[in-house]
């Protein structure tokens, strides 16, 4: 079986519409898919319109968060889209990520980059600024060749856009996540660069938080990485997920994992899974 629990739509920072990524999952002959988009679920008011056929669909969402001052995404699969504590916390961010994005095109604009922040606000049309808005824009604007080098150089970690808004601790949006009847996931757990020794304290505080579920797979990662985050699912009995992180088409990952890629661990997904 092929799932995918981690993609993005034009809700968030996708480059898809939820009816085009739907579609597309559908033809990479996807059986369980979450758009989990950041900080919104948004994309759920057409996905749940959509006739999915042979598609199972859960809801997700992914949430920003920190921990230990590092800045943290938490998947949280299986919500209830109508809980009205999730909706009124996913407004706040929504400020939180506004503000944010007014910060990254103050520091841009210092550095010779005129007019960011509108042409940001352009291209998100109505929803949440983010980076690769930023980056999108720069491209447009000439200032940089490729989204990859506004990242590289001014978008990405410990560069003048990278700014860290003032996102809830990381056991407040677990908390989000279990209050809508939904399971919390640690996302890409290598990305943020801890040494071992840190990420175990931190899989320690999430799983004391209520975490729980790990994302072992993420996108296409090498068998030394794929077998290190399965060892440290087993070891804090957590149940193991796997998603492409797809955002467009022909960047990153293409759409869906096959299932048997966190064995031995316990697949999150059996929660829901009509088959496997």
């Amino acid at each position: 079986m092929i799932v995918d629990l981690h993609t993005h739509t034009t809700a968030s920072d996708g480059g898809l519409s939820p009816q085009e990524l739907v579609a597309r999952a559908q033809q990479c002959g996807v059986k369980l898919l979450a758009v989990t988009d950041h900080d919104t679920i948004d994309a759920y008011q057409i996905i749940d319109e959509l006739a999915v056929n042979e598609l199972q669909i859960i809801a997700g969402i992914e949430l920003s968060c920190t921990w230990s001052g590092v800045n943290i995404h938490v998947l949280g699969l299986g919500i209830d889209t109508n809980s009205g504590r999730l909706k009124s916390e996913l407004a706040a961010q929504r400020v939180a990520r506004s503000e944010r994005a007014v910060i990254i095109g103050e520091r841009l604009a210092k550095l010779g980059f005129v007019g960011t922040y509108e042409g940001a606000a352009a291209l998100a049309e109505g929803r949440a600024i983010g980076r690769p808005d930023f980056a999108r824009y720069m491209v447009s604007a000439g200032y940089v060749d490729s989204m990859a080098t506004a990242f590289d150089k001014y978008l990405g970690a410990g560069k003048a856009g990278d700014v860290k808004a003032m996102w809830p601790a990381i056991e407040t949006v677990v908390e989000w996540i279990t209050s809508s009847g939904g399971v919390a996931v640690l996302a890409h757990p290598l990305h943020y660069k801890l040494t071992n020794a840190k990420l175990r304290r931190m899989l320690v505080d999430f799983k004391e938080a209520g975490g729980e579920g790990l994302e072992v797979c993420n996108g296409r990662p090498s068998p030394q990485d794929l077998n290190y985050l399965k060892q440290l699912c087993q070891d804090y009995s957590f149940e193991a997920s796997a998603g492409s992180d797809f955002h467009q088409p022909n960047n990153w990952s293409e759409l869906g994992c096959r299932a048997e890629v966190v064995a031995p661990c316990q697949p999150v997904w059996a929660r829901w899974a009509q088959s496997e």
